[in-house]
């Protein structure tokens, strides 16, 4: 993070603009409505800021630049057509350590004039480090359009009943789990349709009818997806923003894991080869503990819970226990490298069906289906193989697939780092040795990785086919 996000208040302090032009007209304009007291220091102004000097809405100084008094500012914004003039209102604003934004030219000032979503008094900023201030303001109208009016008018509802919510609700979860309720239910839909006296009615009703601490928690089972955060659905982001604990394993991809509650606890109990932080059966125990202390918990997978994620165990240990609980589909590994790898896994000239099957060794050895797997026209898709990967070669050609069969690795999928190997069960091995993939690695096996270089459309950051030279360290398999 390059800035640190703040609301400054300025209301009734003297802010200080330099320069008279549009350009100065609309900080200007931003000032007044966070209710600044604004002066404006400039030669001449433009006609928007005549009128408003005419209107008594802001002192106007006609003096130039180097002549304006900066002591005792607020804040200062350097908005004129010379770029060496804001840089010296710059300089001397930093000498007084007063905050001084300078148009145009970032890196000059000390902080940055957002684009502003304004719901007051809710208010929504959006920045990007003055890298591109249109794709600020692009981002911006997307979150207009998902941000109803509304949302100004439920900020003082709840605000009138804060207080109240406090004396009535002495624990801070209870307060929060009670603050989400309401702000995700019928009140808040009342207060959007312009139903404010039912709104205040029904919120009255919640708050004398709420359930103290003390009641049972939730566990919500979510899949984060192979890596991009954009795959994930919509009800598993609500519901990892509502979570008070988050358990995570180790193949949820960070991005994934920020778009969580950022005061929620967060426990990892992640599991790599021979090393885990902790076993299965406890985590069982854990996830129960927790809800049973009245915390919504959201235990988070890479993938899909039911696919290779043993969410089925996790939810029998649940309902033995009698914890109320969900499960949150999520984008598996194989559809996502697949999809982002351009290898369809079924097609109607290659394969009719798909497999998917574990290539985590277990003692040395693989108890799969070979006979089965080695059947035509079918895709095999190995979560977890990366280490087996020779015994999945030698099996395959054991059981009659052929050394020219096609083979793709895909390592860290649907990510920036995404990666891309292909081969052919006769060569595969080799490439291994050169490249040095790591996991997490899925792997391929089928007529259709044929058509990944005709079909690649995902483009990461350190994609490479075989034959790449790009260096990638080593690392163990789970």
């Amino acid at each position: 993070m390059d800035y640190l996000p703040i609301f400054l208040n300025i209301e009734n302090r003297p802010c200080l603009v330099i320069g008279g032009g549009e350009v100065a007209a609309r900080k200007v304009g931003l000032l007044l409505d966070a209710g600044g007291e604004v002066t404006v220091v400039a030669p001449e102004l433009c006609e928007a800021l005549s009128a408003r000097a005419e209107a008594g809405e802001i002192h106007h100084q006609p003096t130039a630049h180097d002549e304006a008094r900066l002591e005792n500012s607020a804040l200062i914004i350097a908005a004129t057509s010379d770029p060496e003039a804001n840089r010296q209102v710059a300089a001397r604003a930093r000498e007084l350590n007063i905050p001084v934004n300078v148009v145009d030219d970032p890196h000059d000032g000390s902080f940055i004039m957002p684009s502003i979503i304004d719901r007051s008094p809710v208010v929504a900023a959006v920045f990007t480090g003055g890298a591109s201030p249109v794709l600020a303001r692009l981002i911006r109208a997307r979150l207009e359009s998902l941000i109803p009016a509304g949302y100004g008018r439920l900020a003082e509802l709840t605000s009138r009943f804060r207080e109240k919510v406090k004396r009535t609700l002495a624990n801070p979860d209870d307060r929060r789990r009670f603050w989400d309720r309401i702000l995700q239910g019928s009140v808040a839909e009342r207060v959007f349709s312009g139903h404010m006296e039912e709104a205040e009615a029904i919120l009255e009703k919640e708050l004398a009818e709420f359930s103290p601490s003390g009641g049972m928690g939730e566990v919500y089972l979510v899949g984060g997806g192979p890596g991009d955060p954009d795959l994930l659905t919509f009800r598993a982001l609500r519901l990892m923003q509502q979570a008070d604990v988050v358990v995570y394993d180790r193949l949820v991809a960070k991005p994934v894991l920020e778009m969580c509650r950022r005061d929620a606890q967060r426990i990892y109990v992640g599991k790599e080869r021979d090393r885990h932080a902790m076993r299965q059966e406890e985590i069982n125990a854990l996830l129960a503990k927790l809800a049973k202390e009245g915390k919504r918990v959201v235990r988070l997978k890479g993938g899909d819970p039911f696919i290779f994620g043993r969410g089925g165990e996790e939810i029998d240990t649940l309902a033995e226990e009698g914890v109320p609980f969900q499960v949150i589909p999520g984008i598996t590994a194989a559809s996502g490298c697949a999809t982002y790898s351009g290898i369809p896994l079924t097609h109607r000239d290659y394969a009719q069906s798909v497999t998917f099957v574990t290539g985590h060794l277990k003692d040395g050895s693989m108890d799969l289906n070979w006979h089965q797997l080695a059947q035509p026209h079918q895709t095999i898709v190995f979560y977890m193989g990366l280490m087996g990967l020779p015994v999945i070669v030698e099996k395959l050609q054991e059981h009659g697939v052929p050394a020219d069969m096609p083979i793709a690795l895909v390592q860290q999928g649907t990510t920036h780092l995404q990666r891309v190997f292909t081969g052919t069960l006769e060569n595969i091995l080799e490439i291994v040795e050169k490249e040095q993939p790591r996991p997490p690695t899925l792997i391929i096996v089928g007529e259709v990785v044929k058509l990944h270089e005709k079909l690649s459309w995902y483009k990461g950051e350190r994609q490479a086919r075989q034959g790449a030279t790009s260096p990638v360290q080593p690392g163990t398999e789970l």
